[in-house]
């Protein structure tokens, strides 16, 4: 079997290596088909062994806090093009870029994964769904005495 190492990831506990594709199971296989989280928060924790001799390119993107804010602005106009152009296989590999990105500048900006889908979590049991929280509040007065709702 292969060598496996456990990493701590936030609150998941994760195994990275290679197994014989003999060895690896069912349940492995399906967490492989559709990772999701799970597949960021392995990028997250191996970005902590990346070396300018083993990524030269992540390691330049980890020095730079400026350089990965800028891929992530980069990498999120790509997505949207590729979504005006109705490029689904576009969509799909720039939103990998800007999903990489994201997590690079979370490393370098030392914001764990499991904070950000914890403040997804809380906005989804506050609205239903995970989405952008509101500008203000609604009934906030806007200016000259009407509020938000009455303007509406």
């Amino acid at each position: 079997m292969g060598a496996f190492n456990e990493i701590e990831v936030g609150q998941a506990s994760l195994l990275v290596g290679a197994a014989p594709l003999a060895a690896t199971t069912v349940t492995a296989a399906r967490k492989r088909s559709c990772p999701g989280p799970d597949e960021l928060a392995r990028l997250y924790a191996g970005l902590a062994g990346v070396t300018p001799e083993s990524h030269p390119r992540t390691a330049r993107l980890l020095g730079s806090g400026r350089r990965a804010a800028q891929k992530v602005i980069e990498e999120a106009g790509e997505v949207a093009l590729e979504a005006v152009k109705g490029r689904k296989a576009g969509i799909v590999r720039e939103s990998a870029d800007l999903l990489y990105h994201l997590v690079v500048l979370w490393r370098r900006a030392n914001v764990d994964p499991a904070d950000v889908y914890a403040e997804m979590q809380r906005r989804a049991d506050a609205l239903g769904i995970a989405e952008k929280l509101p500008k203000r509040p609604v009934g906030r007065k806007v200016g000259r005495g009407s509020t938000r709702s009455q303007r509406a």
